[in-house]
């Protein structure tokens, strides 16, 4: 994988910073996410796949998995 620049999330913890969700671009429509306090692990998707989780989230969909 190619240097990526991340961006960290507006809800991010801002007490120390360790606790964030970052975001990165890839080539084309591909897009990367992953916690800043494990930055090996990154998740790679599609943009149209991480609008639908970001909807999902918003909705309410994932509540019952915590």
């Amino acid at each position: 994988m190619s240097e990526l620049r991340w961006q960290k999330s507006s809800f991010s913890d801002t007490d120390d910073g360790s606790h964030c969700v970052e975001l990165s671009s890839g080539e084309g429509d591909i897009r990367h996410l992953r916690e800043s306090d494990d930055p090996g692990i990154v998740v790679t998707t599609t943009t149209a796949k991480l609008h639908a989780l970001i909807l999902g989230a918003k909705a309410g969909e994932f509540d019952h998995l915590v």
